[in-house]
């Protein structure tokens, strides 16, 4: 070891308390130099930094009609944040702390400030939003585009397809292609911040504080995926262009299905959050003196926890010890070791941590329920807006309100049950297994809440329903109607769907509501007594049961979220003790991999089985326009139950290893042998079997 690394760990070890002893110039008071400030900048930076994360999920649908994108490209940049973060997530141990963390973390957050305003460029640097697709000029022209006209007076047909040109893909390419790139720098951003932040967290704050503080970390930072569904949800009720909205307004509500919302918004908001976090972390220390003194409160509370538990505290007493960590696992290495080192050592310490049965099926257990997590939190609000017809808006309400909320005490209720249960490993897999089972049972009578797709003319007839265009055969062949035009009309005494006011055979447009948003069409020869018809989607059949269905889904949600803290002992408790943090780190990569990485991509591919009519842009498949509603409610939740039933396989076998591993520690109890002592003696000190039982 280095001299001055030496004299520092004598100089620490020497002080009261375990106290650096800092120069003279640096015992004058300061804000940077405390921990608890530290705390409050870095649950501010990590809240900021997962809303800007989990701003995306809640736009995805808005996004997806601003730029004609398919739900499994719109998956796939979701998940795009990951490619970034987990290549570069490993050499956080290798670095560990021989850089300077807080500017690290300080740097990152300035990444990721850069990719939300990158996000905001396809916005500025895009023509405005036209949401007829047939003229650019204004609104009364925009209104009478979509009627029905003889086909020598609808000259407008043509500009819709000379707009093809090379250019114009260019141009959706390269902003399709400056997302993907946000996306990948978010990711990078994001790399620093957590693992660094937790580390010093653990290294400067006073033994007895440091899980104090890491929770309440934890508690602040979770309510990020939260505010980013509500910042959505405020977001997605302004127009896409009120930055240079027409002259004379727009005759579109939020509850067309052409509505575009500020989704771009949200992303500069949340990027001026990240940046002002950023600010103080320049100012921090490298290292600061340790805090040198227990909290009162916590104090009390802890020997009131833990006075009758003195077995399985193993982490707890290390801590308090105020010795150093084993130096013999590859976290700690770490900083010995060369990155050409590291690279050659970590597969063998992946492979060795991976044989263990129990950590490899914790693991697996965990991608699947994070599997599950990725799709719901990414489609979800796009499931809700198809299947009971609500707005976006309304939808990421409801998951920032209901879901998100629900989670979380359900992973304080696991942790809580954890500790003044004080369950061991068979007890743990015991309420992972209770709590998955309960939420795959809750999630069963979801299949059956909702209903079938509206009758829509021309592309989607229910068996049972009335007859649409039949009662009038060729209502519209007098009309000339653009192929990819898109301004659904609805006839509410029969309810079917019109493409297009055109295909309605709708002639005259009538504007009678106050605000004159609502639109509507008259003259319909294709509708019973001639109209009006409203313009607008049909409303869902079943939009009452979105309230119940979602307070079933966050129920299921927080019985799943029990399991993570118990899951999470079971791989601390399942490994060696050297390998623990490396362990963690490497659950975190698979999840990342396994997970969150291809969730989205293939809930997304699964989306778009179910589309029945598809519109074109410059001869390409761009937004699906119209789902099969049943088709779509079975293969989406089909997939959460695929995954949820892999994670209770995973909890049921896991639960019969340790069946049979305390079955053989009792036939060993009971015939005691030589060599059986001289293998618990080769293994390591006596207390390891009662901590390493998994």
């Amino acid at each position: 070891m280095p001299n001055k690394h030496m004299k520092a760990m004598v100089d620490t070890e020497d002080a009261p308390g375990g106290k650096c002893s800092p120069n003279p110039q640096d015992l004058r008071p300061s804000v940077f130099h405390s921990i608890k400030f530290f705390i409050l900048c870095h649950s501010f930076l990590q809240l900021a930094q997962l809303m800007i994360s989990g701003y995306l999920k809640s736009s995805i649908s808005t996004v997806e009609k601003r730029f004609g994108l398919s739900s499994q490209t719109s998956g796939l940049l979701a998940a795009f944040n990951e490619v970034g973060n987990t290549a570069l997530i490993v050499f956080v141990s290798y670095f560990g702390s021989r850089v300077h963390r807080p500017r690290l973390i300080g740097y990152g957050a300035i990444l990721v400030t850069l990719a939300g305003v990158l996000m905001t460029v396809p916005h500025f640097i895009s023509e405005p939003y036209r949401y007829d697709h047939t003229s650019s000029v204004d609104m009364p022209q925009d209104l009478e585009a979509s009627l029905c006209l003889p086909a020598t007076d609808t000259p407008t047909s043509a500009p819709s397809n000379s707009s093809c040109s090379g250019y114009t893909e260019v141009q959706h390419l390269t902003m399709v292609g400056i997302m993907f790139m946000a996306q990948t720098l978010l990711g990078v951003g994001s790399v620093p911040i957590q693992p660094f932040g937790i580390s010093y967290i653990d290294d400067f704050a006073h033994n007895s504080n440091s899980p104090l503080y890491l929770g309440i970390l934890f508690a602040v930072t979770t309510m990020g995926p939260g505010m980013a569904y509500g910042l959505g949800s405020l977001m997605l009720r302004l127009y896409v262009d009120i930055d240079r909205m027409p002259e004379g307004g727009i005759s579109l509500t939020s509850k067309d299905p052409r509505w575009v919302g500020a989704w771009w918004l949200g992303f500069l908001i949340s990027a001026g959050a990240v940046a002002l976090a950023a600010i103080p972390y320049f100012f921090f220390p490298k290292e600061m003196p340790k805090e040198g003194h227990e909290l009162h409160f916590w104090r009390k509370g802890l020997a009131v926890s833990e006075a009758p538990v003195n077995k399985g505290e193993d982490s707890s007493s290390e801590q308090n010890s105020g010795e150093n960590p084993e130096k013999d696992g590859l976290a700690q290495i770490a900083p010995d070791l060369t990155v050409t080192q590291f690279i050659k050592v970590f597969p063998r310490v992946l492979l060795r941590t991976l044989r263990h049965p129990i950590f490899l099926l914790v693991v697996l257990s965990q991608v699947c329920m994070s599997s599950m997590v990725a799709g719901m939190a990414t489609f979800l609000p796009k499931f809700l807006e198809r299947q009971f017809s609500i707005t976006a808006s309304y939808a990421n309400l409801l998951i920032g309100c209901l879901t998100i909320p629900l989670a979380i005490v359900g992973i304080v209720v696991g942790g809580i049950l954890v500790k003044r249960l004080r369950l061991g490993p068979m007890r743990c897999g015991t309420l992972c297994l209770l709590g998955t089972l309960s939420g795959l049972l809750f999630s069963l009578p979801l299949f059956f809440m909702g209903c079938s797709t509206h009758q829509i003319a021309g592309i989607y007839h229910q068996p049972d329903a009335q007859p649409g265009l039949e009662l009038f055969p060729g209502c519209m062949e007098p009309c000339s109607c653009p192929s990819d035009d898109f301004n659904p009309v609805c006839d509410t005494s029969t309810g079917v769907e019109y493409l297009t006011p055109c295909h309605a055979g709708c002639t005259r447009v009538v504007q009678e509501a106050p605000d004159k948003r609502q639109v509507f069409y008259a003259n319909c020869s294709c509708v019973a007594g001639g109209g009006p018809v409203p313009a607008g989607s049909c409303d869902s059949t079943c939009s009452h049961l979105v309230l119940p269905f979602m307070i079933l889904v966050s129920l299921g949600a927080a019985l799943a979220s029990v399991t993570h803290t118990p899951s999470f002992m079971l791989i601390l408790r399942g490994v060696k003790k050297e390998d623990k943090t490396l362990a963690v780190g490497i659950q975190f990569m698979l999840q990342r991999v396994l997970a969150w990485m291809p969730s989205p991509v293939i809930h997304g591919s699964a989306i778009d089985t179910t589309c029945v009519y598809w519109a074109q842009s410059c001869g390409r498949r761009a937004v699906c326009r119209y789902y099969d509603h049943n088709l779509l409610r079975n293969r989406f939740l089909g997939l959460q139950f695929f995954f949820k039933t892999g994670s209770l396989a995973c909890f049921t076998l896991i639960l019969a290893i340790l069946r049979q591993q305390n079955k053989e520690e009792g036939t060993k109890e009971t015939i005691p042998s030589p060599g059986l002592q001289q293998q618990l003696l080769d293994s390591g000190p006596k207390k390891e079997p009662e901590e390493s039982r998994v």
